[in-house]
């Protein structure tokens, strides 16, 4: 027996019986198994190793391009929620290795400049952010063949995103526990920092926080998090794990602050200017790279590799995968006159 089949044997034996299991994951082209690592640990390293996820350091979150060193960006995002969902995901003997997989791929699929891009993007009719993460892994990384990971991994990706749905079990559910946490875990973690940034940049104040949610659940990010965290872990077991879910009272309080974040920080006047600046970067790349898009370093090369490519799809793919300060850059390097000097 090797390491992996043991620990393909240790997760049967003592994860809980609705964890998904490594040994019964399949992938759409079956491939040698590794002696070492099992199918949802090759996941997480393909993803981590990925130059999308290294793109994610350098992607907005909320502020765009921030002075201060301790703002998020899209990485940092993805580390805090791969934490939270670890955390409850070996409290309740589930498969951690899963959680970490879907947790680093669940933003690669994000535009630079946060919401901004997405505004824009979407208006193309041919994007959406859970869809393109998972368009990354299925068919842009690694030259255009993808990475072949498991269908859990996959499915928790797709399906990461709740909306706005007042209720944890509602929308489009993913298959596994595993996919469920990170779905719940994204809200705990963006909600807990993005309001933590809003407080660091003098948007607001901590004691602008409404008092019925500071006495619900805590008066810091620490006892914020602690509180859903255990809410989640102690609701899901009375559950008998049917879903993740949450006490009513909590979730509730923790909505109340996400929209307490709408209200007074994303649509603030401070960053929606700066929002609106970036909107126009991106929509006059789409427009641009949608006529040009024999421009696409790799369009030729998917094209040959896929058969077909619709040069709006190559658009979105290109401008997607930027970073927010590469789209800056293409951006002065195609519209931006250069000064030149007459002899």
């Amino acid at each position: 027996m090797n390491i992996r089949q043991s620990l393909e044997e240790f997760e049967i034996k003592y994860l809980h019986p609705s964890a998904a299991k490594s040994l019964y994951a399949s992938r759409d082209i079956e491939e040698p198994e590794c002696s070492v690592r099992t199918k949802f640990q090759r996941d997480r390293d393909r993803i981590l190793h990925s130059k999308a996820f290294r793109r994610l350091k350098h992607k907005t979150q909320v502020f765009l391009s921030p002075e201060g060193d301790h703002y998020r960006t899209r990485l940092t995002h993805t580390l805090e929620v791969s934490q939270i969902s670890r955390t409850i995901a070996r409290a309740l003997r589930l498969n951690e290795d899963l959680v970490e997989a879907i947790c680093y791929g669940h933003d690669l699929g994000h535009t630079p400049f946060g919401h901004a891009g997405e505004f824009i993007l979407k208006e193309s009719g041919s994007y959406h952010h859970a869809k393109h993460s998972l368009r990354v892994v299925e068919k842009l990384e690694n030259e255009g063949k993808g990475l072949n990971l498991t269908k859990e991994t996959r499915d928790g990706i797709l399906k990461h995103s709740k909306g706005k749905s007042p209720l944890i079990t509602e929308g489009n559910m993913p298959k596994t526990l595993e996919g469920q946490i990170v779905r719940i875990a994204d809200k705990i973690a963006y909600i807990n920092h993005d309001l933590e940034d809003a407080i660091r940049a003098g948007l607001i104040k901590e004691s602008d926080i409404p008092e019925d949610v500071v006495k619900i659940l805590g008066n810091t990010k620490s006892k914020r998090i602690s509180t859903l965290v255990m809410s989640v872990i102690n609701s899901t077991v009375e559950n008998d794990y049917r879903y993740i879910v949450m006490d009513e009272k909590i979730y509730n309080a923790m909505y109340k602050l996400r929209d307490f974040l709408y209200e007074k920080v994303y649509f603030a006047d401070p960053v929606k200017r700066e929002l609106d600046k970036a909107k126009g970067i991106l929509q006059a790349l789409f427009e641009y790279y949608e006529k040009h898009y024999y421009e696409i370093p790799f369009y030729e090369k998917y094209l040959n590799l896929w058969g077909s490519y619709d040069p709006k799809q190559a658009a979105v793919d290109y401008i997607a995968g930027m970073t927010d300060r590469y789209a800056i850059k293409t951006y002065e390097k195609i519209f931006i006159p250069k000064s030149w000097h007459v002899v």
